[in-house]
């Protein structure tokens, strides 16, 4: 069950915060509606590398369709269109 607070308990910090733990969130309201959430900083970093994975596997989602699509070139072809070429 969510934890909702309206976020003029935050008066008294330390009980709020104690409340908070893995998979615990605290909800804080402001006039009845969201405003922010307090979570466990273990719980963020993991959604953070859940995020990062997510958009790492819609980049190669996109790449796969685009070699699909169009093709690939060679290592020559690269470097004489990067103007690197020896």
């Amino acid at each position: 069950m969510p934890n909702i607070k309206p976020i003029s308990d935050l008066r008294n910090y330390t009980s709020v915060i104690n409340e908070v733990a893995y998979g615990n969130r605290v909800y804080l309201t402001r006039n009845g509606h969201g405003q922010c959430a307090i979570i466990d900083m273990k719980e963020l970093d993991e959604l953070d590398k859940l995020k990062a994975l997510s958009q790492l596997m819609g980049k190669l989602s996109e790449a796969e369709l685009s070699i699909r699509n169009e093709g690939t070139i060679s290592a020559d072809e690269l470097e004489a269109e990067l103007g690197v070429a020896d």
